[in-house]
């Protein structure tokens, strides 16, 4: 029987979720990636599980066979627009995808959880709020109540429950065209912060020395939130 620790990872394709598949291989765990399209990394420690999550109704069932030890929802999509010209169902698809998503997902697996088990969400810095970005900083902002909440609920079992908020990182996110009129912003440090960075902060958390970390929201922000 296997004994690494498992790891199911969303939005394992590419961008935040990709680099975070990556680390975690490197330290030896068994990870499963989600995504709806195929993600293949060439380890025999990885397998995917092709969902889409915007199915918000399949997941529990996607999930049944599944007990990991951590559970990593970075799976993400930003629109952009300002307050007068909202798109509604730009706003509904970020709060499906970033919050029921991880409600989903945290209620089907946490039951199944070990003692001392981990979750993380992928969050942003702009959860404090940012001009062009209400709706996707709100989702990101409830994905901190959640998981201090949930902290709160899980503690007893020794299950921690935290939020890595990257700043602008190079992800094809950052590229998308749709965002043309709300450009990212270059953090202090000169430079965007890169996915392997957030990916470490992760993995930190996953381990055994962050045992006593919970209900945090760890900012990897290259001194934008100064």
């Amino acid at each position: 029987m296997d004994q690494r620790p498992h790891a199911l990872v969303t939005g394992a394709s590419s961008g935040i979720g990709a680099a975070i598949v990556e680390q975690l291989l490197r330290d030896g765990w068994r990870v499963t990636g989600i995504s709806r399209r195929l993600a293949t990394f060439d380890h025999p420690a990885f397998d995917h599980l092709s969902l889409d999550l915007d199915d918000v109704d399949s997941i529990a069932d996607a999930l049944a066979g599944f007990t990991p030890t951590a559970l990593v929802h970075a799976a993400g999509l930003l629109k952009v627009g300002a307050l007068g010209s909202l798109d509604h169902d730009d706003g509904a698809a970020m709060w499906r995808l970033h919050v029921d998503v991880a409600g989903r997902l945290a209620n089907a697996l946490a039951p199944r959880l070990p003692n001392g088990g981990r979750i993380v969400f992928i969050g942003s810095r702009t959860a404090s709020g940012a001009a062009g970005r209400g709706q996707y900083a709100a989702t990101k902002a409830a994905l901190v109540a959640l998981a201090r909440s949930w902290a709160l609920e899980l503690a007893p079992r020794g299950i921690t429950v935290n939020v890595v908020a990257p700043a602008a990182t190079e992800t094809p996110m950052l590229k998308d065209p749709s965002r043309a009129n709300v450009t990212p912003k270059l953090p202090p440090i000169g430079r965007f912060i890169r996915p392997e960075e957030v990916a470490a902060a992760v993995a930190f958390l996953l381990s055994t020395e962050a045992a006593a970390i919970t209900g945090q929201q760890l900012v990897v922000c290259g001194g934008s939130s100064l």
